[in-house]
């Protein structure tokens, strides 16, 4: 069907039909999933008809392009910052239509998967006693994630990590303390034969 559009286009380059011939290629595209050919597609739409009145539905679409490639939560997000990026950019270009309504609750999916991959991490570094780590990891979560569902156990990791650093704090200062302590050898500890 891309062919099919791609002739429409070519045949009437004048006419508004080659203009829906550019969304109908970036959609064939999108319906083959075929989603980085179909995000080059929308994304040189944009370019082209900054004004035009698909424009929300275009951009709409090419977060979710970007969207349907995030991978496992153990994997790179950089496709979900981008998804981010392009549903926050609808949202803000188009506040009131009915594809920003649709951004937001994508908004919300992103931030979720994003706080899950940071959590993925906190977790790794606090089962591996690197609180420190684990600590700014959960951090982050509950600063730029809050209210994606992952805030009662980012709470619970916080604190728990918080508790453990004081812990490693007080047995390294119990540790050096004995270390600093001035030996008394006068009186010996065991009676050598």
């Amino acid at each position: 069907s891309v062919e099919v559009f791609q002739r429409l286009k070519e045949e009437n380059p004048l006419s508004a039909l080659a203009i829906m011939a550019e969304i109908g290629i970036a959609d064939a595209y999108f319906s083959n999933k075929d989603y980085p050919e179909a995000g080059l597609a929308y994304r040189e739409f944009i370019n082209l008809h900054p004004t035009n009145e698909n424009l929300s539905y275009v951009m709409y679409q090419l977060g979710m392009c970007h969207f349907n490639q995030i991978s496992t939560v153990d994997r790179d997000q950089s496709e979900a910052l981008k998804a981010l990026k392009e549903f926050e950019r609808l949202t803000a270009r188009f506040p009131g239509s009915k594809f920003s309504f649709l951004g937001e609750k994508m908004i919300r999916e992103c931030k979720k998967i994003l706080g899950e991959q940071e959590f993925y991490v906190g977790e790794y570094y606090f089962n591996r006693k690197q609180y420190q780590a684990a600590l700014l990891r959960f951090e982050k979560i509950a600063r730029d994630y809050a209210n994606v569902g992952l805030d009662y156990k980012v709470g619970y990791y916080i604190s728990e990590s918080k508790r453990r650093l004081v812990e490693e704090e007080a047995k390294k200062k119990n540790g050096e303390s004995r270390l600093s302590a001035p030996l008394d050898l006068r009186t010996p500890r065991k009676n050598f034969p």
